[in-house]
């Protein structure tokens, strides 16, 4: 009975331990809360802005421009504003439902779950990673494995596993939050079978309005020598109050 508990006293003493131990690598935040910080900043309560996606190719380059409105995690609608072709063209996520409208045949596209990790309009970046379908905060569990210093950036290296019935695309990422400013400086996504699928930097932190943040964005295929998608923010802003009844189908057709 005596070893009993001393076996007890010492398993609780290496637990507390543990802890400690993982609060002091993080300034007493968890692996969740870092993860927590990241995500608030990068999309306030609600954000608005303009910004460029240019596609790269071995032999072209394509460049898109567009706007975007988005509210907490179930609003969000970006507004092509070029090129010719492409202009007026709309996508909309509105709580669990993504559509796209199309101004040139004047039709409506509802986008089904399964189609979550096509291309968007041709770039590296997967309807999901535009609209932000999945939650890195809900869906995920998070784990601390480390600290590492990531182009002159002390980051926090984070693990993200899905839960088993999370409705995620990604089998695994690998994020790295800055700890200075709390940015996602580096992120790796793998797929169910733990293959790298894409490579996502960040670089040039500038202020828009009441924060600091990634001005540019590089997501890179690991297996596709010669591609990449650039995502450069030319103005954001946060937290100026938009209503639900922004994001309809109705103001799809309006909106400019």
């Amino acid at each position: 009975m005596k070893n009993i508990k001393i076996i007890s006293y010492l398993c609780l003493l290496l637990f507390l331990i543990n802890t400690m131990f993982s609060y002091a690598q993080t300034g007493t935040l968890t692996a969740k809360e870092i993860v927590v910080k990241a995500d608030i900043k990068s999309r306030g309560e609600t954000s608005q802005g303009e910004m460029s996606m240019t596609i790269v190719r071995p032999g072209w380059e394509r460049t898109v421009s567009m706007k975007s409105w988005s509210k907490g995690n179930d609003y969000f609608l970006i507004y092509i504003t070029a090129p010719a072709k492409e202009k007026g063209q709309v996508f909309l996520k509105r709580k669990k439902e993504m559509w796209n409208w199309v101004p040139s045949i004047e039709r409506m596209i509802k986008i089904p779950p399964s189609m979550m990790m096509q291309s968007w309009m041709g770039s590296d970046f997967t309807n999901d990673d535009l609209v932000k379908q999945s939650s890195i905060v809900k869906d995920y569990e998070h784990t601390l494995i480390g600290e590492e210093t990531i182009r002159d950036q002390e980051c926090y290296k984070i693990e993200l596993i899905p839960y088993p019935d999370a409705p995620v695309v990604w089998g695994k990422i690998i994020s790295w939050i800055t700890k200075d400013g709390f940015n996602l400086w580096k992120s790796e996504y793998y797929d169910e079978d733990e293959f790298l699928v894409n490579i996502e930097n960040a670089y040039e932190i500038k202020k828009f309005g009441d924060r600091k943040l990634p001005s540019r964005m590089e997501i890179i295929p690991a297996d596709e020598e010669g591609k990449k998608t650039v995502l450069e923010f030319d103005s954001m802003e946060f937290n100026k109050p938009i209503d639900d009844s922004f994001f309809t189908q109705q103001n799809m057709k309006r909106v400019r």
